[in-house]
């Protein structure tokens, strides 16, 4: 599917899907951190993995602490959630009770992130595999702390392929924490997914 055939109908459908399941996962990061979780609408775009890097809203430190897991089923790709070093400092204070500066604090910040990405990601896609039907298999979560740019660049997506790209902003009040959730769609499972989401409509 060409960047241009894509129509306005067929983002807003696919933003509806990822939608529900952010919220989803909110809800269950919500209860983790008995907080308020405020969510801003994804944007999505279909673009070309070296486009990443202006991309306006995405961290550009290299120091970003990312989860991400890859995903395989009807559809392939990676989904990743992102938290700027700040961010990522706050949710494992309020989660774990640490504070800032105590020795435990590095032992366990890794541990602590891997489990509110898997929790997190595998409710975004396990809401758009049950939403659709269709059942999605997860590689394990891998943490890494780097930019999203050379996440995908460095993963099995040729810098010349167009993705889709789901960027999802989310707040957790009281402890001042930003996240980023960042679907990467591999191309050629545009068509399916587009397809499988009006077979569910039609249906």
């Amino acid at each position: 599917m060409c960047v241009t055939c894509l129509k306005d109908e067929d983002l807003d459908a696919i933003k509806e899907l990822v939608n529900i399941g952010v919220g989803r996962a909110a809800a269950m990061l919500n209860e983790i951190t008995c907080s308020h979780i405020i969510l801003h609408v994804p944007i999505l775009q279909v673009i070309r993995i070296d486009e990443l890097d202006s991309i306006g809203g995405l961290p550009r430190n290299e120091g970003a602490a990312t989860v991400k897991i890859d995903f395989r089923g009807f559809f392939t790709g990676t989904t990743a959630l992102i938290f700027p070093p700040e961010s990522a400092a706050a949710l494992v204070m309020a989660i774990t009770g640490e504070t800032d500066g105590q020795p435990e604090l590095d032992a366990i910040r890794t541990e602590t992130l891997m489990e509110v990405g898997n929790i997190f990601i595998n409710g975004v896609m396990g809401s758009i595999g049950n939403v659709l039907g269709q059942q999605i298999t997860y590689l394990p979560p891998v943490y890494v702390e780097d930019t999203i740019a050379n996440i995908a660049r460095s993963a099995r997506f040729d810098p010349d392929e167009r993705v889709l790209l789901a960027n999802t902003h989310f707040y957790v009040e009281d402890i001042n924490v930003e996240g980023i959730i960042v679907m990467i769609l591999e191309i050629g499972s545009l068509d399916i997914l587009l397809g499988r989401i009006a077979a569910v409509r039609g249906g």
